[in-house]
């Protein structure tokens, strides 16, 4: 039995890094009997109103106001003493996470700010599965009840829309999942394939320039109609011949073009409320996707592990998410495996931040041998019986 001083925790510092954006963002290191332990956060670049607070500067004489030394400094000064004095152990990831929340005091989470306490989170997590001797997905299993480890179905964001991109598609997110793939290798060779098929067919159909690549690695091709954009990966899915292999997904991000009750699918021209459609008119377009493409859609950001478990437990997919303005850390790699949920959005198969994620969950795969379950086309329940 290890003692408690063994588990706990001896050094936390944050620092500012910048992501995958040029924009800062927070990195903490945390210091344990058994080394060092790093974590970065990610931040997105379209934002939920339940989301909890990312906590930025405002100084626009720094990095146009999105600065993170509040947050750092909230980290080095409050949090990280406090964590100390406390003497947590490090494999006891839920009080850690309680003991921050509640030194917060706020519903989300905006005192400390939310990029401030993930950062920690993160950080104590990966000591918490050295302490252990165990790789960090079979910690994270272990946290959220689950004997067994699942990979996921990759689902590529091939063609970037929305605030992810210049060009005028208003919904943000096209994606590519390999649901027919025996393997999350295979996976990502066919997802690899589909994509360099596409580069091909924008490039046919609207020249050199259009296949430019958004913040997530997908081409993000001038085009205005959300359907145009469908028919591409409908197009390049024959071309690298998986149609029984591959099926779409969107993320529209519809509050990105949500104005005054309405939503405008040309918000990137000047405003015009004479375009503005109706909830009911963009539902009648939900419904023609899902009549005319092998369409998916995802549930938006759950936040917590608690919250997770909960919607697994009444059947609903839950697909573990990156952010547009990435890091280098694979966090999210061990995290999709270890909680089981059979699916994972971590960008297009471009982009070292990107590839990253990937990666890892190839190692892993390889790591678990012929243990390794992956999803395929139960990716929406993998666990259900």
């Amino acid at each position: 039995m290890r003692t408690l001083r063994a588990m706990a925790m001896q050094k936390i510092f944050a620092r500012e890094i910048l992501d995958s954006r040029g924009n800062p963002t927070v990195e903490v290191d945390l210091h344990t009997a058994k080394g060092r332990f790093r974590a970065a956060v990610p931040s997105g670049a379209s934002t939920g109103i339940y989301e909890a607070l990312e906590l930025r500067d405002g100084d626009k004489a720094r990095y146009l106001g999105k600065g993170v030394l509040k947050a750092v400094e909230h980290i080095n000064k409050t949090l990280g003493p406090a964590l100390l004095e406390k003497k947590l152990s490090v494999v006891d990831q839920e009080k850690v996470d309680k003991f921050m929340i509640e030194l917060d005091g706020t519903e989300n989470k905006s005192k400390f700010g939310a990029n401030a306490i993930l950062g920690v989170s993160l950080a104590v997590c990966k000591a918490g599965a050295a302490e252990k001797g165990v790789p960090l997905y079979r910690h994270i299993a272990d946290l959220a009840g689950n004997p067994n480890l699942v990979l996921p179905v990759p689902a590529f964001n091939v063609i970037n829309g929305g605030s992810h991109a210049g060009n005028k598609l208003a919904m943000q997110e096209f994606m590519i999942l390999p649901v027919g793939a025996s393997s999350f290798k295979e996976a990502m060779r066919i997802g690899a394939e589909v994509y360099h098929h596409l580069k091909g067919v924008i490039k046919a159909k609207y020249g050199k320039d259009a296949t430019n690549v958004g913040d997530e690695g997908g081409f993000a091709p001038n085009i205005l109609e959300n359907n145009e954009a469908l028919e591409l990966l409908k197009t390049a899915i024959q071309a690298a011949g998986y149609p029984d292999k591959v099926v779409i997904g969107m993320d529209v991000a519809a509050s990105e073009f949500y104005r005054n009750g309405k939503y405008d699918l040309d918000f990137k021209s000047p405003d015009d409320p004479a375009r503005h459609i109706t909830g009911e008119k963009l539902g009648e377009l939900y419904k023609s996707f899902i009549k005319n493409y092998p369409e998916l859609t995802r549930p938006n950001h759950m936040l917590s592990l608690l919250r997770c478990k909960l919607a697994q437990s009444n059947g609903w997919g839950v697909m573990v998410s990156h952010r547009s303005g990435e890091t280098e850390d694979t966090f999210i790699a061990d995290l999709v495996v270890g909680l089981c949920t059979g699916q994972i959005k971590t960008g297009a198969p471009c982009r070292s931040e990107r590839l990253a994620k990937y990666n890892q969950l190839m190692r892993i795969e390889e790591a678990l041998g012929d243990k390794a379950i992956f999803a395929g086309r139960k990716f929406r329940n993998p666990q259900a019986k």
